[in-house]
């Protein structure tokens, strides 16, 4: 009950700060950013607990539909190549220079806890690109890599979390048996979504 009022408040928030970006033509990402640091300094406030799993299966699958939807298949399949070296190799790269960065500058710090760190970190998201570069004039071409790149980048994020949390939790971290597990979900993930799209 508790979650169910807090994602209710949620929403009624969410949708007023989408009014007044809509209003004042703000970054609604930013809205949102300065909107959560002003709360977080109201003294007093409890401690708000939100399962993963409510973000997963609420709050996401709506965010990504929203951006899919705004976003030409004929651009995104022409710039296909590009999106998919952004959305793995980059996602891939900025986790692992952010890991070395928190293990190196924060004592202590374990490799796979810093791992952790750069996956949660890695992934930008398809509404904040959407909506930071709407009006700034760039080329077509990088706006549909910058929302198409941020659209299937979070696979690349998730898998790189799942695996850097159970080497925190097993104590263990083997490379070669994360990446090829990586490559089997990332495969097994293309081939499924394809097979939905034939079928429907």
């Amino acid at each position: 009950m508790e979650n169910v009022s807090l994602i209710i408040l949620l929403l009624f928030a969410i949708t007023f700060l989408g009014l007044l970006s809509n209003r004042y033509k703000f970054p609604f990402p930013i809205l949102l950013i300065l909107s959560g640091v002003a709360i977080s300094l109201i003294p007093g406030l409890p401690d708000i607990v939100l399962d993963p799993a409510i973000v997963f299966i609420i709050f996401l699958p709506p965010l990504l539909y929203g951006a899919a939807w705004n976003t030409s298949w004929h651009s995104f399949k022409a710039s296909l190549n590009p999106i998919t070296r952004a959305a793995v190799g980059l996602v891939l790269f900025t986790t692992l220079l952010v890991a070395v960065a928190a293990h190196t500058l924060i004592p202590g710090l374990t490799w796979p806890l810093a791992f952790l760190i750069g996956a949660i970190v890695s992934p930008p998201d398809a509404v904040a690109a959407t909506s930071v570069t709407k009006g700034l004039g760039l080329h077509p071409k990088l706006i549909t890599l910058l929302e198409g790149e941020s659209l299937v980048n979070d696979a690349s994020g998730l898998i790189a979390y799942k695996y850097a949390l159970t080497a925190i939790m097993a104590g263990n971290f083997v490379l070669w048996q994360a990446s090829l597990n990586f490559l089997i979900v990332v495969g097994a993930g293309v081939a499924i979504g394809l097979a939905i799209g034939y079928i429907l």
